[in-house]
């Protein structure tokens, strides 16, 4: 009896606990560059915070806030901006948050950071002795102003509440419902600039339709095997042949330096003749012409 009255205080107690939890809000942890850990499957209700252009979401367990067109969040030290109420959200430098997002006093924040104990509930967070001397001097008098003129607060883009869950567009699409549906610029400066850079930033899968032309990559194999090729070597080209000069015919030598030799036949053969006679002369001179004609006959 005792076992079944225990099992119906915990069943009851688990049930209050799911009815505490806000229904719309879960808090999960993403991987690193791809989330900030927090998931908002439902537009968040936005209350006005009193005295700002700001409005804040208390039901999310988030310190959430919407300024001039965009929502922020301070999360793990940092401050994220989107202009869809569940991102992609952007890291924003301290250096360029806005003052009326620096100036929301610390009781707006639902889920302040464990060095905001011991500061001033109504008053803004001590930014300049949290990030040092140098973001107080760039960011002198950001915590001083006139409160009794107040920008008035940006028109809430209430055209998102329709996309929920499963409906929850992709980036791009965001891009262009908000070109359309949503037609407040932002006034602040610092604010319009980063807005105007994640309306212009492009996802990489709206880059996969370009063909970006590379010069072509040489696997390793192919290195390897240029590598093992034997190096060619150049012969070295032939030296010209010389130009030779002009060829100098040498002079014959006059009749009178024959070769004595020479001299000794001739004058043999004229003995000869005298002593032939002119008979034998004649002769042998007609058998010439004889066998001249007959050459000329053939």
């Amino acid at each position: 009896m005792k076992t079944a009255r225990y099992g119906l205080i915990a069943l009851c107690l688990v049930v209050l606990s799911a009815i505490a939890v806000p229904a719309q809000i879960s808090i999960g942890i993403g991987l690193p560059n791809v989330s900030i850990g927090i998931n908002i499957p439902l537009y968040p209700d936005l209350v006005p915070v009193p005295g700002y252009p700001v409005y804040y979401a208390p039901q999310v367990s988030a310190n959430y806030f919407f300024y001039d067109g965009m929502y922020w969040i301070f999360h793990s030290d940092n401050w994220y901006a989107s202009s869809w109420y569940n991102g992609p959200w952007g890291l924003v430098n301290p250096a360029y948050v806005p003052v009326f997002i620096l100036r929301i006093p610390v009781r707006y924040y639902v889920r302040p950071p464990a060095y905001f104990r011991g500061w001033r509930y109504d008053a803004p967070p001590q930014w300049g002795r949290h990030w040092g001397p140098n973001w107080e001097q760039r960011r002198r008098g950001w915590d001083q102003w006139n409160h009794a003129y107040v920008p008035a607060r940006a028109p809430l883009p209430a055209y998102q509440r329709q996309y929920k869950g499963d409906r929850y567009p992709r980036f791009e699409q965001q891009q262009s419902l908000q070109r359309q549906q949503y037609r407040h610029q932002p006034r602040n400066e610092k604010v319009r600039r980063i807005y105007q850079q994640q309306m212009e930033r492009k996802t990489p899968s709206t880059d996969q339709g370009r063909t970006v032309q590379q010069p072509p990559v040489r696997s390793q194999q192919q290195r390897d095997i240029r590598r093992s090729e034997p190096s060619r070597q150049i012969a070295p080209a032939r030296p010209q042949a010389q130009q030779r000069g002009p060829t100098v015919k040498k002079p014959r030598r006059p009749a009178e330096v024959q070769a004595p030799r020479e001299q000794g036949r001739q004058q043999r053969q004229q003995d000869m003749e005298k002593q032939r006679g002119p008979g034998a002369a004649r002769g042998e001179s007609g058998k010439k012409g004889g066998e001249g004609r007959r050459e000329r006959d053939k």
